[in-house]
């Protein structure tokens, strides 16, 4: 049994909003159109409180794409964005959401991110689609959307570390590529056991 993971195509990730992805609106039609040859549909939409522990604005004389130390490692500050309730925190509207049979929301607690589908950025809190998926018999992902860089790479990376046997369609994801981060991305999908396509 084969799942597509779709990672986040919102509306704050696409170009005109607050963390846009260059091109990210760009893969929307053909991920629709590639969800008929999965035997289900997984999507994830990144879910922030207003005041996240990851938005530069919640860091007095910091600037988005700044780093600094969190409790559980290092986090990028970015701009505010996806936050709940909100037109950014929406799906693209062109993406076909009901499709999905289930929608992950990572990122809701104030004081840690989250790029993994899988966990939170302490890399210990679970979302809870490991065990959807186990329960469910889906064994072999493909993981598409945005960004390539982020919460695709890292979501793909703890799905090998869990067992599954991960694809990444590289043609239907867009990366951020902050400082080399894309390739560095690559770099360590290839050395964890993620197919990249």
């Amino acid at each position: 049994m084969h799942a597509l993971i779709v990672i986040d195509v919102q509306n704050d990730f696409c170009p005109g909003g607050a963390l846009a992805v260059t091109e990210g609106d760009r893969i929307v039609g053909p991920i629709n159109d590639a969800m008929a040859g999965f035997d289900a549909v997984i999507l994830t939409q990144d879910w922030h409180p207003a005041e996240h522990s990851s938005f530069a604005s919640q860091h007095p004389g910091k600037a988005p794409l700044e780093q600094v130390e969190m409790p559980y490692g290092p986090q990028v500050l970015w701009p505010d964005h996806c936050v709940q309730g909100s037109n950014g925190a929406a799906f693209h509207p062109a993406l076909d959401a009901n499709r999905a049979e289930m929608v992950i929301r990572k990122g809701f607690r104030p004081q840690i991110d989250s790029y993994s589908a899988f966990f939170e950025n302490d890399h210990a809190t679970p979302t809870g689609l490991e065990g959807y998926l186990k329960t469910r018999g889906l064994q072999r992902l493909t993981l598409v959307g945005l960004a390539t860089d982020f919460c695709v790479a890292f979501s793909a990376i703890d799905a090998v570390r869990l067992g599954f046997e991960v694809t990444v369609n590289e043609a239907l994801c867009r990366g951020i590529d902050l400082g080399g981060s894309l390739t560095a991305a690559r770099e360590r999908m290839g050395a964890a056991g993620v197919t990249l396509t």
